[in-house]
Parts: C-alpha cells; structure tokens; sequence
C-alpha cells in the first residue's frame, strides 16, 4: 500500500507533472502550496449518490487473461468459466511426405506463480505457488477439450467490414452444441481430464529418442500439459496438409476452427479458477516421416522429425455461466438498475458478467456553485469506499477498483496525468490514482478502497461549463486496460463497462453513500482545500 504523508503525495505529483510537462494549472497549484505560510489546509465532505448497475451480458473477446474453471463465491454465486480460441499456424505447412507417423500432440498453457516463492532444490529441482487461483487448493474438476465447430470471424458483417466481430460472455450454449464429439485431452491420466487440477508441481520430462535413442530431462514451471489424441490429430492435421488446408492461415482456420474448453464439477469436488495467458498456449504436433533422396542413381530413405505448432493467437472468448441457486440470492435479486435518486446502501462490484456503481457527484442544488464562488484552491479529492466487512469475510477480494467516465466510457483526467509506473508490475501503475485494496494489519482483510479524483473536481470548480458527469466504479484486472466493451444488450443506463472489470472474476460489496449506511462507513467525497487569508 502506499500510505506516504498527504505532502509527500504532492512532492511526487510536483515532481512527475514537472518532468512531464503535462498541464501547466496542475503544476502551479501545486507549487504554490509548497512551503506557504499564509495557507491554511482544510477538509470538507460532501455525500454521494450511487447505485448499482448490472451489466449483464458482455464482450468478452481477446481478453489478456482469461478465467478457466469454477468459482463459488458466497456473495455472487458459482461461475464456470469455459473458453473458445482459434489455433494459428507458427509456419505454413505445404506437403508431407510418406509414412507419417503422430509420435505426440501436447497441449500447454503456462500457469502464472509466485517468483519470490519458488524454492530451488539441491538436485535442480523446483517447489513452486501458483498465483492467481481463487477457490480450494488443487481442486479437482472435469476438463474437456474440443475440436470446436464455431467459426470465429474477424469482421462483424452486420456492422460493417472494417468492424471486429465481437464475441460475448452468455454464448457458451452455442460453442457447446456446435463441438466435435471427440473429447481430444483422453489421455488415461485422469489428472488431465476426469480429475483435472491446477497442478503447482513442475513439468519433468525424460524422453528417449526413438531414432538416435538419446536420453533428455527437461524441466519447465507449472502448467496445463495435456496429452491430446494422437489418432485424431493424424487424420485432422497430418492427412490434410495435401488438400492444401495447411497452407495459409485463412484456409486453416476456416477448416479447423479452434478449441473449446469446458469445466464441469467432479464428484463433490466445488472446484476452482485460475486466471489463463492462453495466448502463451499452444499445441505441438510431433511427427516421423520418411523422406526420400537419389544420388547417383541411389535411392536413400531417411526417417526425419517434424514438428507442427498450433498457436492459440487466433480470435477468442471467455464464455461464463452465472448460477445463483445456492449463493449469491441477494445480489441476483437486485434490480438491474438500483435506486437513482436515494441511492443503494451497498454496492456490488463483480467482474465478468458482472456489475458496475454508477457516482453522482453534488446532487445538492447551489453545492458546486458555491464552491466555485469561495476561491478555494482544491489540493485533493477522494472517494474513499469502505468494505462491507461481514459480508467479505470469507471471499476473496479484489486488489483494485477503477473509476471512470461512466457517461462517455472513458478514462477521467486523474487517470491520465499520473505517470507513475511500476517496472515490476505494470498493472500496479498509476498508485497516486490509487484505487489499491488497503487492508487491516491485523486481519490482513480489506478495509478500503481510495481513489483520487483532484483533477476531476478542479475542473468542474475551475471551468464552469465543465460537465458533472456521473462516475463509474468497478473492479479490475488490469489497471492499463481501460477500453469499453460494449454490452450484449445495450440500454438506457448502460452501454458498456471497461474490459478491465471483464477480465476480472471477483467481486465486492461496498458501502454506499445513502443516509441510511452508519455515518463511518458512508461513501462520501472529500476535498481538501485551502484558501488564502
């Protein structure tokens, strides 16, 4: 967390506009309050109107990351996440000569861990903790690939050629029924199919090779490793390349149209998810064959390797099914849009198909005027959430929140000026627009969410004919991925929500800003101010 001095705040945002050069009020107002005595610092609150607004359902198509597998949370119910990509060819494949021979298809999705905990082993070997996994440890669940049926195109021949076709959270149904019957990941190791878990171990392979009978140990970190039908990819893939369906992509991905992967639960089993690079993924196809070479009238057989690489770079989607039968009966029942003139007492957050606060900012008539009339100089202005504790005990939290231009679904201008970077971490930049998990030392739950809107309310104070827009709040995957993906069905009171909140699949309850949430936990805008004498 970044719990520095309210002064040594503004030294970094002095210092970063400074270097940058990127607005010349921001940098003035901020050096005027350096070391001046003849300002006296001072704080105000105002209330906040905000409710909730679900999204229901939305693009969800070349996302980053994406989740796998299944989540019960107790506030939002049991989500299965499934997955559609198209494969792409690494080299274009023209002929194959005789006697081919499938001697291995491996599918291998590279799981994401925590590098500061890896433990290497006096005999090279490594212990490793796996990041991004919410639900039991090692769960066990059913996974099962296809060869999928479901075209995805590129351009949306309804909207227009040069328009993405875009691909929705709610179309799991319709990649389900159009999959090739042939479960591809058949392998007799229930570990990779019947009994499938997010496995922490690393991958050691010891191969001997049939030809040169060479003996190599390799190790890589944890990841999906799935040993696919090798029949099936014989006819599919090796038997095609002489009817030219190999030798470009477009042909290829127009014949072979991807996978689709699908989570059930196994035995009582809840599951768990994992948040997936699947654009890392990829299938590698070995295969002998003989080849053929005359010198001299003398005809040489040779039996050679080859190897074809499907990556899973093509178009892709995140399919999600929502189920609020046992859990999650509170937030299923909300209406789709909450009370816009009260407000709600407490907001949902949920990522993927999710929902969204909508902020109204001085709701009071006269209250903006009269700030633009007291010659107040804004020095910061924050909407600090505070947690429904009893309510997230037992969940797991999101670590950041994102505020936005909900009426424009677009970044506000505090997003924009801070420059802060993280060369560990980029989703951990821009921490002086903050939005950061703060949690209790104690506990070690979360207990706030803060993020910084000085230069939203500068404006409106400064420009009378700047528009109070109303602010949109949810959670993040991703701090950088700030795009708006639009809605399934859009409406009046909502077009989109920003992919980042897509790709994230938890949620949170916050306290809202009505009169009847205890004054300590009331959303509220602050603003510290100071005025000349």
């Amino acid at each position: 967390m970044y719990n520095n001095s309210f002064f040594k705040k503004i030294l970094v945002v002095a210092s970063v506009v400074f270097l940058y050069s990127c607005d010349k009020d921001y940098n003035e107002i901020g050096g005027d309050l350096i070391g001046e005595n003849n300002f006296d610092l001072k704080k105000e609150t105002y209330d906040v109107l905000a409710y909730n607004q679900k999204t229901g359902p939305i693009q969800s198509n070349n996302l980053e990351v994406n989740p796998l597998g299944i989540y019960n949370s107790t506030n939002f119910g049991e989500t299965t996440a499934n997955f559609g990509t198209q494969l792409t060819l690494e080299d274009e494949v023209t002929t194959v000569s005789t006697r081919p021979y499938v001697e291995s298809v491996v599918l291998t999705i590279p799981y994401y861990y925590d590098a500061s905990k890896t433990v290497t082993k006096t005999d090279g070997s490594h212990e490793y903790t796996l990041d991004s996994i919410y639900g039991p440890d090692k769960a066990e669940m059913k996974l099962s690939v296809y060869e999928s049926g479901y075209y995805m195109r590129d351009a949306d021949p309804v909207g227009g050629f040069l328009q993405p076709q875009k691909y929705f959270t709610d179309q799991n149904a319709e990649f389900d029924n159009v999959k090739k019957t042939n479960r591809l990941n058949d392998d007799s190791n229930l570990a990779q199919n019947d009994k499938f878990f997010f496995n922490p171990a690393e991958h050691v392979v010891t191969v001997t090779d049939s030809i040169t009978k060479v003996v190599t140990t390799t190790r890589t970190p944890p990841g999906m490793q799935l040993n696919l039908n090798k029949g099936y990819f014989k006819t599919r893939i090796i038997d095609a390349v002489a009817a030219g369906k190999l030798a470009s992509n477009d042909v290829f991905k127009e014949y072979f149209r991807g996978l689709y992967f699908k989570m059930e639960k196994s035995g009582s089993s809840d599951g768990n998810l994992a948040m997936l690079n699947f654009k890392a993924g990829k299938v590698t196809v070995k295969y002998n064959e003989d080849l053929s070479t005359t010198t001299g009238g003398v005809t040489t057989i040779t039996r050679v390797k080859k190897t074809i690489v499907l990556n899973m770079t093509g178009n892709a989607v995140s399919l999600l099914n929502n189920d609020f039968s046992t859990n999650g009966l509170a937030y299923n029942a909300l209406p789709n849009t909450g009370n816009t003139i009260e407000g709600d007492d407490k907001l949902y957050l949920k990522g993927g198909e999710g929902s969204v606060a909508v902020i109204s900012l001085f709701n009071t008539p006269g209250q903006l005027e009269a700030i633009r009339n007291s010659g107040w100089l804004i020095n910061e202005a924050n909407l600090v959430f505070h947690i429904d504790a009893a309510a997230m005990s037992s969940s797991y939290e999101p670590q950041r929140i994102y505020i936005y231009d909900f009426n424009n679904n677009r970044p506000i201008v505090d997003y924009y000026m801070d420059l802060t970077t993280n060369s560990v971490d980029a989703k951990k930049s821009r921490f002086i627009f903050d939005g950061n998990l703060t949690k209790d030392a104690t506990t070690k739950k979360g207990v706030t969410y803060k993020i910084r809107i000085t230069n939203q309310i500068r404006n409106l104070v400064k420009y009378a004919d700047s528009t109070n827009v109303k602010l949109g709040v949810v959670v993040t995957e991703d701090i950088n991925a700030i795009v708006s993906h639009k809605l399934r069905t859009p409406n009046a009171f909502i077009s989109g929500a920003p992919k980042g909140s897509v790709m994230n699949p938890l949620g949170t309850i916050l306290h809202g800003g009505k009169s009847t949430v205890p004054n300590d936990k009331r959303l509220k805008l602050e603003i510290y101010y100071t005025k000349p004498n």
